[in-house]
């Protein structure tokens, strides 16, 4: 695998080679965490990536093929990894499957039944939409020792009234529309019988997985996307302006109110929203910790939101005393495939999780965060947990060029390099590439200026400075419209 400085540079054109395609996957494999990258083959051809080999858990697996379909140049992924995971016996796997359906504030409810035999779990059941099934496959994915998950006896019970073809497109242009992830100007779409035809253009693969993602949402039985096509062009700055204009706060809270329904967290929850300048106001109560997350990430991805201000009150609707929520807490960092090996101290003090310990990356440190905020009865978390030096070597010396012989005895990554790895990161991201982002490093500590299109590429700019080893980053990034109107006094 080349290094990054060694990388050809990904330049203004319809067409990115094979071979550096493969190589930056490859690259991303290595200093991402959360994947065995030295058990996992890449292929490329015409854009289409091909992985094979071996991975440790369901969540990996998912996590491999997010990463490619966020990278510049890729059309598709053939996701062809094997889960070759711990065995663990039927009953206790069984056992280990029925507490995170019930312990998930959603899913506790749903009337879901699993078979388990050697790690493959046949699921069955009725679920009332295809995002409640989506959401109790994710809880079913994150059990560690499951291989494999049969979803087909887990079906959707449409509801009495359904809605018509014309009803389903329009509401697929309408969330498609509003979605910040997604340029809708170029996409067409037809539906017949419940079955919906998307044909027309975006702009990576993971914006067209993420419009599928969306005809099932709106009520799609199955969806035909052959037509439609990944080019360069359809990600140009112009067309991002187009869906940034201007959003009345009374069409922005209505956005976010529909939003809501679509995700089975929050749309059973009464939420209040309050749009001024396209800063929203949440507040009201929900049940559970996740459910307050969901709702402030749901409305972040509203065009026209420059802000949230997340003032929900979680609420339980059990009462569960601060031993057994955390005991109940350590049983779940107990069964996830990420953390489970790790020695967390958990305390719980009138409904909040407080977590101690020590993690090898912050992307294990927030899983960990995330299994805790995931607890039903969990009203808040303190994640205490501390990140080990991840700036050590653990094969990313092959990350730049002759480090062993210009560093010999080296602990930790020169800033110059770290420097190096994030904005080749940057260079390959289908959302970053084209940022105005400025990185600087010393010690360790990144900072990042500039200016990004979307609070959510703001995040995902930090985001990507930890996983690749920064060990503090701060964070000047601005976004350019937001400014403009709160400097005209809008």
């Amino acid at each position: 695998m080349q290094p990054p400085d060694l990388l050809p540079p990904v330049v203004a054109t319809e067409y990115i080679a094979d071979a550096d395609i493969t190589a930056a996957i490859e690259l991303f494999f290595v200093t991402k965490k959360g994947l065995s990258s030295h058990l996992i083959d890449v292929e490329t051809y015409n854009g289409i990536v091909k992985l094979t080999g071996v991975t440790d858990n369901l969540l990996s697996w998912d996590r491999a093929q997010e990463i490619v379909l966020a990278m510049r140049g890729v059309r598709g992924v053939i996701n062809e990894l094997i889960v070759n995971t711990l065995d663990v016996p039927d009953e206790e796997l069984h056992n280990r499957i029925t507490h995170a359906l019930i312990d998930d504030p959603a899913t506790m409810d749903y009337h879901i039944g699993c078979a388990v035999t050697d790690g493959v779990v046949s699921a069955t059941g009725i679920v009332h939409s295809w995002a409640e099934k989506q959401l109790a496959l994710r809880v079913l994915r994150g059990v560690r020792g499951v291989r494999v998950i049969k979803a087909d006896g887990l079906t959707i019970q449409w509801g009495e009234f359904q809605n018509s073809d014309a009803e389903i497109s329009n509401q697929i242009q309408e969330l498609l529309d509003w979605d910040i992830r997604v340029y809708s100007s170029l996409v067409k779409i037809f539906t017949r019988h419940r079955m919906v035809y998307l044909s027309g253009t975006v702009g990576t693969a993971a914006e067209k997985t993420h419009v599928v993602s969306i005809a099932y949402q709106a009520g799609a039985t199955s969806v035909n996307a052959d037509e439609l096509h990944i080019a360069y062009w359809a990600m140009s700055t112009q067309l991002k302006r187009d869906k940034y204009v201007f959003r009345t706060d009374k069409a922005i809270t209505e956005a976010v109110l529909a939003t809501f329904r679509f995700d089975p967290r929050v749309l059973s929850y009464q939420t209040v929203v309050v749009v001024k300048s396209g800063i929203v106001t949440l507040t009201g109560n929900v049940s559970n910790l996740r459910a307050k997350q969901d709702a402030e990430r749901d409305a972040r991805h509203v065009v026209g939101v420059w802000d949230v201000q997340n003032l929900l009150k979680v609420r339980t609707k059990r009462s569960i005393t601060d031993p057994d929520l955390c005991r109940t807490i350590e049983y779940a960092l107990a069964r996830d495939p990420y953390v489970s090996d790790f020695y967390f101290t958990v305390k719980v003090v009138n409904g909040k999780a407080n977590l101690y310990g020590q993690a090898n990356n912050h992307f294990e440190q927030e899983q960990a965060g995330e299994v805790a905020a995931g607890v039903n009865g969990v009203v808040a978390v303190g994640n205490w947990i501390g990140v080990r030096s991840h700036t050590q070597f653990d094969g990313s010396h092959l990350l730049f060029r002759n480090s062993a012989a210009l560093y010999p005895g080296l602990h930790s990554m020169p800033d110059f390099a770290l420097a190096d790895r994030i904005r080749t990161h940057y260079l390959w991201s289908a959302a970053l590439y084209d940022q105005d982002i400025h990185v600087t490093v010393e010690s360790g500590r990144v900072t990042l200026a500039g200016t990004v299109d979307t609070a959510q590429d703001r995040n995902q700019a930090v985001s990507v400075a930890y996983e690749v080893g920064a060990r503090e980053v701060n964070n000047h990034l601005h976004l350019p419209t937001a400014s403009r109107r709160l400097g005209s006094g809008l």
